[in-house]
């Protein structure tokens, strides 16, 4: 088994721990999303606007509710996660809404060999290409599965919020910006319920915002705009305010929470 072999076993696991624990959870909300509320972001869905008809292929989609969410706009929609426990959780959320979305278990960089064809849209969202030791395969990934002129879109943390500890209930820079080497954590509690009992054990790596846009260029992809926000749809850092928006910032604004990238398969 190869060391990236080791550490995509180490997160998988940590991940299916996780979707015991996030699915009933305040924070993805369950009941209200079975009843019919989106788990998509307002600038999420004006970015890929009017998806009736369209094919979507959600990466690292975790248990389904934003595939399912774009699903009810009438996309169709394949989800792929790491986790097998996350899939068979969108599987059964997707046959009791009774949408028609298709999930499949494998890790992201081995999309192709899992999925096939092509796709209108390529959707992935916050905290995904941290899993990733190196973007060059996932871009060149992305582009194999886009049709040409298909849409590829992302949220993401910043980068910025990578290189800081939070493990103390506080921000400490401690990871370089461009990191190469691989950052290992292990603690009690997941994001979505620190008080949870569940260990997480994760390998993750930093990638700087040139590395994202040069990863999606160098495949083939124009950049139509990359947007950077001080503030954050989710309160999953210590100490953050809530804003008028109803969204969350360092009490500072100093630096980013987030950012978007728009970009269409040439």
């Amino acid at each position: 088994m190869s060391t990236n072999s080791k550490y995509f076993s180490t997160n998988k696991a940590t991940w299916n721990d996780k979707v015991k624990v996030h699915a009933k959870s305040d924070m993805y909300a369950m009941d209200d999303f079975k009843k019919g509320k989106s788990s998509l972001m307002q600038y999420e869905r004006e970015a890929l606007g009017n998806v009736h008809g369209k094919t979507l292929l959600h990466l690292q989609c975790h248990f389904g509710q934003d595939t399912l969410s774009w699903s009810r706009l009438g996309a169709k929609c394949t989800g792929i996660d790491l986790s097998d426990e996350g899939i068979k959780l969108a599987q059964q959320l997707n046959l009791e809404l009774e949408l028609d979305a298709k999930f499949v278990c494998c890790n992201v960089l081995d999309t192709a060999k899992h999925v096939d064809g092509e796709f209108d849209i390529v959707f992935t969202s916050y905290g995904v290409i941290g899993w990733l030791p190196d973007l060059k395969p996932w871009g060149q990934m992305i582009a194999q599965k886009l049709k040409k002129g298909g849409t590829f879109y992302m949220a993401e943390f910043h980068p910025i919020v990578w290189m800081f500890d939070y493990l103390e209930n506080k921000s400490i820079m401690k990871y370089g910006y461009m990191q190469d080497e691989v950052i290992y954590e292990e603690y009690e509690g997941t994001y979505a319920n620190q008080n949870s009992k569940m260990v997480s054990k994760e390998y993750g790596w930093n990638h700087g915002l040139s590395e994202v846009i040069n990863a999606l260029t160098e495949a083939g992809l124009h950049i139509e705009y990359l947007n950077e926000y001080n503030e954050s749809p989710y309160d999953v850092l210590p100490a953050l305010e809530k804003t008028s928006s109803g969204m969350f910032a360092t009490k500072d604004k100093l630096y980013p929470l987030i950012f978007e990238i728009k970009a269409t398969k040439l």
